[in-house]
């Protein structure tokens, strides 16, 4: 079972999410610990720059949205690197708050 398996669960039914995600991958948006709040979102209720919990070839990230293309979102983290596209039903939701 990933980590966010239940997360994704309770925000496909419509539910609020908050979790402390931990990693140095989004440093300097969102620090290792920090509660996150994590809000459901329409299809394409996002846009660049904004940080999605969601799933790439098969992991699931709570990283950036970085570009679109058609239906594709491409994701990456707050370090410069690009984890790849995936499609927009595979962003769950996106982080509304952070706090220490």
């Amino acid at each position: 079972m990933s980590w966010a398996n239940n997360h994704i669960a309770k925000l496909k039914r419509g539910e609020t999410v908050k979790f402390r995600p931990h990693g140095r991958s989004m440093e300097g948006r969102i620090e290792s610990g920090q509660l996150v709040t994590v809000v459901p979102i329409a299809l394409g209720d996002f846009k660049v720059g904004d940080a999605v919990l969601c799933k790439v070839q098969g992991k699931q990230y709570l990283h950036l949205v970085k570009a679109f293309r058609g239906n594709q979102v491409q994701i990456g983290n707050n370090k410069g690197y690009i984890n790849g596209w995936t499609s927009v039903f595979n962003v769950f939701g996106k982080v509304t708050n952070i706090e220490a």
